[in-house]
């Protein structure tokens, strides 16, 4: 009888072809550490910190939302019985430990793809966080089915459009914490870090991955790039549209150079320090991959600042050669919102400078459809 039972149990192991699953049908955290990478799972565990290297988790003074790192004990500190849980922009808010430290220790449910992250056994591409009871969501914020955390943030914009659409919105992200220029420095460090390398930043116009801390003026170092160049308007770098961080990007010194401060539209010859960039006298044409960044970088800037409280009033001309507080091109800035969509790396970004700087959010990241209904 012992044997009969012995087998059965071996064939439920064996040739399932995967490894045995608790009550509830989830992997303990144990399982999907030998689970192979690029398998869909379902694990079960505790939140026992924030996973800041390859060798380190933080589990106390949260410096991030960016990962979890969850294991079958909640008092583990072992780094090697843990797994690691990316967590995408639309999970950050509700269960990241930098906003939410009460969930360290709750056992939760995450449903994702095992993969490698910080190269350590970790779960990726999570579709799904559930605390171990069934309950969503672990901190306070209400998602409003566009993969943002921004809840009834646009409420007062309803059924509007237009002029009527583009003053609301300027009343919603209006007020906000504004940055010092030396601030903005370790602001980009966070907001445009590169997600296969927490130790780098993404620099928009090459694309390429460089320290966090290569920053300065020289010719190899990546400086703070305005989007919407700080002569179109004289703000120079005085707070308010000087340091608002969701215009500003890191880029190459001599890119940020060469752009100066064209206009944006199509054409021109090749620029050969940043692939498929390309310009001419009055105009610059980033890479196809962040065309609608910059397009949507700039209308958050047209309905930001409006002129009230002794502010610019700036607008984007459908024209280039622009002067004063103008910027072009507004055909082709919508021409590019619509060829490059928005991305998760844009999301992030929109997060985290609301939740953790300056408390307003880029309208046309959160609803693209805002632009046609404007402009």
């Amino acid at each position: 009888m012992m044997k009969k039972l012995f087998l059965i149990l071996f064939s439920l192991v064996f040739f399932t072809g995967g490894p045995a699953l608790n009550a509830a049908g989830n992997l303990s955290v144990q399982e999907a550490m030998q689970t192979s990478n690029g398998t869909d799972v379902t694990v079960e565990g505790y939140i026992v910190g924030v996973p800041v290297s390859q060798s380190a988790v933080e589990q106390s003074d949260f410096s991030s939302n960016y990962a979890l790192a969850l294991a079958d004990d909640a008092g583990e500190t072992d780094m090697n019985d843990m797994i690691l849980v990316k967590l995408d922009s639309e999970y950050r808010y509700e269960w990241g430990l930098q906003n939410n430290p009460g969930l360290m220790g709750e056992k939760i449910v995450v449903d994702g793809t095992r993969d490698a992250y910080f190269g350590h056994e970790g779960v990726e591409y999570v579709s799904s966080i559930t605390n171990s009871s069934g309950d969503c969501g672990g901190g306070t914020g209400s998602g409003d089915g566009d993969g943002s955390t921004s809840g009834d943030y646009y409420s007062s914009a309803d059924g509007l459009t237009g002029d009527a659409l583009k003053q609301e919105l300027h009343n919603v992200i209006d007020d906000h914490t504004e940055l010092s220029y030396s601030d903005v420095w370790d602001a980009l460090r966070h907001t445009d870090e590169d997600p296969n390398n927490a130790g780098n930043v993404l620099l928009l116009y090459t694309g390429n991955s460089m320290s966090k801390y290569d920053n300065g003026g020289y010719v190899d170092d990546w400086n703070r790039e305005h989007v919407w160049a700080k002569s179109h308007g004289d703000f120079g770098t005085s707070m308010g549209a000087g340091t608002d961080i969701h215009h500003l990007r890191p880029t190459d010194v001599s890119v940020n150079s060469a752009r100066s401060n064209l206009d944006f539209d199509n054409g021109g010859s090749a620029y050969a320090d940043a692939p498929d960039t390309y310009s001419d006298s009055d105009s610059w044409e980033p890479r196809d991959e962040v065309k609608g960044d910059v397009a949507r970088m700039i209308f958050y800037m047209a309905v930001r600042y409006e002129g009230d409280q002794g502010e610019l009033d700036l607008e984007i001309a459908d024209y280039t050669g622009t002067s004063g507080p103008y910027l072009g091109k507004l055909s082709t800035l919508k021409e590019w919102h619509e060829s490059d969509p928005v991305d998760s790396f844009e999301r992030n970004r929109n997060e985290i400078i609301f939740s953790d700087y300056q408390g307003n959010r880029n309208p046309f990241i959160d609803h693209p459809e805002y632009v046609e209904q404007i402009w």
